[in-house]
C-alpha cells in the first residue's frame, strides 16, 4: 500500500475545522500509514483544535477582507502574497498526493498553490451559495463535494458530487441518549429544553436576545442550554444555573446537547444546518447577516422552504420572536412536523462519500 501524503485546509470557525478533521479521521482509518498535514490561518481556532485532534498544523498569515473601510484592508494584499509564498514552501516540502479544502481563509492560497503544482485538489463546499474563493478554486479542482442542489450555477456540473457535509459521528444516534443527556446537564425531565447555539465563537445578537428574554422563557416553562461562545462567556456566565439556565463557552459534548434539546435556536452556518438535519429537532434559525453573499440566510431558506424549520431575521427579532417561539412551544404537532421534515433532508454518509472521492483521486494519480 502506498504511503499517501494528504494535506488539508479548513479553519476560521468550527464549521470549517470539524469537517476537515472528520475527513482526515476517515482517511486515517482507511490508510493507517498515510501522513497528514493541516494548513490554517495564524491566530485562528484551528491552531488549537487541530492539534487537539492529533494532527500537525502549519499557519499562514492570512485573513479576510473587512466589509468596511479599515486600515486592516491595506495590508490584505501583503497577507495574500505572504500566504502564497509560504503555501508554496509547504507544498514543496511536504509533497502532497492530494490537497483538500473545506473553507476558511487559508484554503484559498493552499489549494491555488497545490493546483499550480499539479497536485489534485478537492473542494468541500458546505454552503448553498459559495464564496468567491471556492468559485475561483473550482476551475482547477478535480472534484467539488457539495451539500445542496442547484450549484451548477457556480461550478462545472461534471465536477459536482452531492455528498452533504461531514458531521460528528456521535450525532447519528442522539435519539437513544435523551435520558442520559438530561441527567448529564442536570435538567428536569418532562420540561421543555431549549438549546441555543450561535456558532463556535458566539453570536452577539443571539446572546443579547437570550439575555433579554430570560423572564419570557420562564413564563414558557423552558429550561436552557446556552452556548454563548468564547468571545462572550465572561459577559454571560453570571446567568448560569439561574432561571433554569446553563451557560457554556463551548459545548464539547454536542451529541448530549442535541439529545437533551426539545428545540433549538441556531445560526445557519453550513455545518450547523447539516447537524440539525441529522438530529431532527425543531429549529428556529437566526442567520447572521454579516457573512459573504448572505449565505446563512440562503442556507436557512433551503430548509425553511421545505417546511422543515422556522426563520427569524435579526431585524425582525424584537417584533416576531416571542410570538413565533410561544406558538412553537405550545404546539407539539408543529414541533413533530418540523423535526420529521428536517430529518428527511439529512445526508448521513457525507464523510464516507467524500473519502470515497478522495480515494479515487489518490488511486488514479
Amino acid at each position: 500500500m502506498s504511503k499517501y501524503k494528504i494535506i488539508l485546509s479548513g479553519g476560521g470557525t468550527g464549521g470549517h475545522i470539524y469537517p476537515a478533521i472528520a475527513i482526515a479521521n476517515e482517511l486515517k482509518s482507511r490508510f493507517p500509514d498515510a501522513e497528514f498535514l493541516f494548513v490554517g490561518a495564524q491566530d485562528r481556532m484551528e491552531m488549537e483544535k487541530v492539534p487537539q485532534a492529533g494532527y500537525e498544523i502549519k499557519g499562514l498569515w492570512i485573513s479576510g477582507i473587512q466589509r468596511k473601510l479599515t486600515l486592516k484592508n491595506l495590508i490584505f494584499p501583503f497577507k495574500v502574497l505572504s500566504s502564497l509564498w509560504n503555501a508554496r514552501k509547504i507544498v514543496k516540502s511536504f509533497k502532497p498526493d492530494i490537497a483538500i479544502g473545506t473553507g476558511g481563509f487559508a484554503s484559498g492560497p493552499l489549494l491555488k498553490v497545490a493546483a499550480s503544482n499539479n497536485v489534485p485538489t478537492l473542494i468541500q463546499e458546505q454552503n448553498s451559495y459559495p464564496g468567491i474563493t471556492n468559485k475561483l478554486l473550482a476551475k482547477k479542482a478535480e472534484k467539488i463535494c457539495v451539500a445542496y442542489d442547484d450549484l451548477e450555477r457556480f461550478f462545472p456540473s461534471d465536477k459536482i458530487i452531492k455528498t452533504g457535509n461531514p458531521v460528528r459521528q456521535g450525532l447519528l444516534d442522539v435519539e437513544t441518549k435523551t435520558v442520559e443527556a438530561k441527567d448529564f446537564f442536570d435538567l428536569k425531565h418532562g420540561k421543555n429544553t431549549l438549546l441555543v447555539i450561535g456558532g463556535s465563537l458566539g453570536s452577539r445578537r443571539i446572546n443579547q436576545l437570550i439575555e433579554k428574554k430570560l423572564d419570557f422563557f420562564d413564563t414558557q416553562n423552558v429550561q436552557i442550554i446556552w452556548q454563548c461562545g468564547k468571545l462572550y462567556y465572561q459577559q454571560y456566565k453570571i446567568y448560569g444555573n439561574t432561571k433554569n439556565v446553563q451557560v457554556f463557552e463551548f459545548l464539547n459534548d454536542m451529541d448530549f446537547a442535541y439529545a437533551a434539546a426539545d428545540m433549538v435556536i441556531s445560526r445557519a452556518g453550513a455545518s450547523s444546518v447539516s447537524e440539525l438535519c441529522i438530529v431532527g429537532k425543531p429549529v428556529i434559525f437566526i442567520p447572521s447577516p454579516n457573512v459573504a453573499e448572505d449565505h446563512q440566510t440562503k442556507n436557512a431558506m433551503a430548509i425553511v422552504d421545505k417546511n422543515a424549520a422556522l426563520i427569524i431575521k435579526e431585524e425582525d427579532l424584537d417584533a416576531d420572536f416571542e410570538n413565533k417561539f410561544s406558538q412553537l412551544v405550545a404546539s407539539s404537532e408543529k414541533q413533530k412536523e418540523l423535526g420529521t421534515n428536517i430529518k428527511k433532508l439529512a445526508l448521513v454518509n457525507a464523510t464516507n462519500e467524500i473519502a470515497d472521492e478522495i480515494e479515487k483521486l489518490l488511486k488514479r494519480n
